[in-house]
């Protein structure tokens, strides 16, 4: 969840003698008390007088040794398994092997202290890495062949990160619980995976457990979102809320500060534009991310964001150098942000050209690359965090914290990503077409003007004609009313002359 800067790049093999085995072992750095061997810890993750980082009082040198000869044997001897399909029993297996320092029949010797390397689910895992099209020589490859790269801004989480030199894999330390839910959550995971291969959800390729000194250091293996071959500009962690959502000052100065909620509504106010494709494909994706995610009753999961401008490193900047490109035989199938939103057609050429990106702009027009990926989803909405919202609710407004039941919270990260950090581009006049535009309506309306008069004074014997019609049919009316009258005497006189001719006749007869 950081970007890189390298702070230790000692080899799996840096330790020469028996003495310096001592000085490198999980034992031999926390036997004068902690608060005189470590200058200051964040959690399990702390820094020794020689200013090596270090790990449950591990140092990291030895970590990195423990985890490329723990892998590269459990990949090995995995390869001999014959492949079948994943039962529901391989998601409860575990694997241990003992490494002892003088190496056995199983193990090559080394220079670290004696451990104990556990795998966990290997069948399953393996069937995760096919999903994605990672052969295991090349996850094998990237993982031992070259000596891990520790990042130098691992966040306020207490986890040490590790990044493989060809910038695919990520190896993330977890706590027992996180590995325990993790281990839970696989059936479900198996089951979304086959349904979406496109996800923005963390892409886990392993899960491993280092045993020394009584302590027992668990590791995730990851799709890495930020690769280190585009830099980033900007990198946020959103959570979609506003309680202590801001980055402190601490992080502030270092080189690449991880901003929060708060300080993307005041630093880019207009959010970041996106097509319609790009924008919808996103929206969807986070979608149904978000319903996975309530419905494994997970939350306090977080929208890492890295920005890459294109315009302000120029074009020959964004193009990675020959030995900070990535192999196209180690590449991982929707891994990179543009390939996991689903976008259609949007997922061949343009992958290439954009480094896996997701092309947007900003308020000003400057053309961006997005790296997007959901982190942190190990937490589940257990007591402890019912406890916890139920204490800031009554402090603070309960629904701006970001511990919060997972439908709601679900509802509002989504919210807040599709409406607030993510918005789509709306299709704007231009200037030369708005006085094109602007022009036609003058002339639309000089044209209409003559054609105005004219049916005006057409409409003037019309008008003169009315009355006289109307004249005509009021004169017309009296000649009929008149007739009319002139015939009523008519025929009331003829009936008065035929009347005493009638008497006359009855008279007579």
């Amino acid at each position: 969840m950081a970007t890189a800067g390298p702070v230790s790049t000692g080899s799996t093999g840096s330790a020469g003698s028996a003495g310096t085995r001592k000085m490198t072992s999980s034992e031999g750095l926390g036997t004068s008390g902690s608060s005189q061997t470590m200058k200051r810890t964040i959690g399990h993750r702390g820094i020794d007088p020689t200013g090596e980082t270090t790990y449950k009082k591990t140092t990291s040198s030895a970590l990195k040794g423990a985890i490329q000869l723990g892998i590269a044997y459990t990949i090995g001897s995995l390869s001999q398994k014959p492949e079948r399909d994943v039962l529901m029993q391989d998601f409860e297996v575990m694997e241990s092997i003992f490494f002892p320092s003088e190496g056995s029949n199983l193990t090559p010797a080394h220079h670290y202290s004696d451990f104990m390397f556990k795998t966990y689910a290997p069948i399953a895992f393996r069937y995760f890495r096919e999903l994605f099209g990672i052969r295991p020589d090349d996850f094998l490859y990237s993982l031992c062949n070259e000596p891990l790269i520790e990042l130098s801004n691992p966040g306020a989480s207490g986890s040490v990160f590790y990044v493989t030199s060809d910038d695919e894999f990520i190896i993330k330390t977890v706590q027992h619980k996180e590995a325990e839910f993790l281990q839970k959550l696989l059936p479900g995971y198996f089951m979304n995976l086959n349904q979406n291969k496109r996800t923005l959800l963390p892409k886990f390729y392993g899960l491993y457990c280092i045993q020394a000194g009584g302590k027992n250091i668990r590791i995730a293996v990851m799709n890495n979102l930020l690769p280190r071959a585009v830099p980033m500009h900007m990198k946020f962690d959103l959570k979609g809320s506003t309680y202590k959502r801001r980055a402190s000052l601490k992080e502030r100065a270092k080189a690449l500060p991880t901003y929060k909620d708060l300080d993307f509504m005041q630093d880019v106010p207009e959010g970041l534009l996106l097509d319609a494709d790009h924008y919808n494909a996103l929206c969807r994706t986070i979608h149904r991310d978000c319903l996975v995610l309530q419905s494994f009753k997970i939350m306090d999961y977080s929208l890492l964001l890295g920005v890459h401008n294109v315009v302000q490193v120029g074009q020959e900047a964004a193009v990675p150098t020959s030995d900070q490109r990535r192999a196209q035989g180690q590449k991982a199938l929707y891994c990179t942000a543009l390939e996991s939103i689903q976008a259609e057609g949007k997922a061949g050429s343009e992958s290439q050209d954009h480094l896996g990106g997701i092309p947007a702009v900003n308020s000003k027009g400057e053309k961006l690359l997005l790296f997007v990926g959901i982190i942190d989803i190990l937490q589940s909405y257990r007591l402890v965090k019912r406890l916890e919202h139920s204490f800031k609710a009554l402090v603070h407004d309960g629904d701006t914290v970001s511990v919060h039941r997972p439908a709601f919270y679900a509802e509002r990260f989504e919210k807040f990503m599709c409406s607030t950090v993510f918005r789509k581009i709306t299709l704007k006049t231009s200037p030369s077409k708005k006085s094109r535009s602007g022009a036609s309506s003058g002339l639309r309306r000089a044209n209409t003007a003559p054609l105005g008069q004219s049916q005006q004074q057409a409409s003037r014997p019309q008008q003169q004609a009315q009355p006289t019609q109307e004249a005509a049919q009021q004169q017309a009316q009296p000649t009929q009313e008149t007739a009319q009258q002139q015939a009523q005497p008519t025929q009331e006189t003829a009936q008065q002359q035929a009347q005493p001719t009638q008497d006359t006749a009855q008279q007579q007869a």
